[in-house]
Parts: structure tokens; C-alpha cells; sequence
């Protein structure tokens, strides 16, 4: 479901391999194995999951949060 919101919301992410490379650019499609990521003035690149040690986006996905965003927290001051 993440890598289906990104894709349709077009929003960037960084993808970080489990070699330390990033890669940055948009999710244009993906299957079971593999994410296929654009990135303007670059080849798309097939990138296969098991490769892959985390994805970050670049700003808040629909109906995804961070840790600690939940919105119930409750603050006293």
C-alpha cells in the first residue's frame, strides 16, 4: 500500500540500499520484486527489493504517520 500512495500521490522518496547507496526519485511502478524509481536527467532505475533497507518519502503519506505523530498525544503545559 505505501509504494501504491507514493506512486499515485507522485511524491519523492529516497531509497536506501542495504550497500549505503541512496537513490532518490519517484515510484513509477513496482511488482512483488522489484520498484522502478525516476528521477529527472536519469535513467529509470529497476531496483530490487531485496536490496532495498528502507524507503523514506519526502514529506507526510495519506494515512501513513511517523513514530510519535500519532495525533492522541496528550501535552500538559
Amino acid at each position: 500500500m505505501f509504494l501504491n500512495q507514493v506512486r499515485k500521490e507522485g511524491i519523492g522518496v529516497t531509497i536506501y540500499l542495504t550497500n549505503s547507496v541512496q537513490l532518490r526519485g519517484q515510484v513509477r511502478g513496482f511488482d512483488a520484486f522489484t520498484v522502478l524509481l525516476d528521477a529527472p536527467g536519469k535513467p529509470t532505475q529497476l531496483v530490487y527489493k531485496h536490496a532495498v533497507a528502507s524507503i523514506v518519502p519526502s514529506k507526510a503519506v495519506g494515512g501513513y504517520q511517523r513514530p510519535g505523530e500519532s495525533g492522541d498525544e496528550h501535552h500538559e503545559g
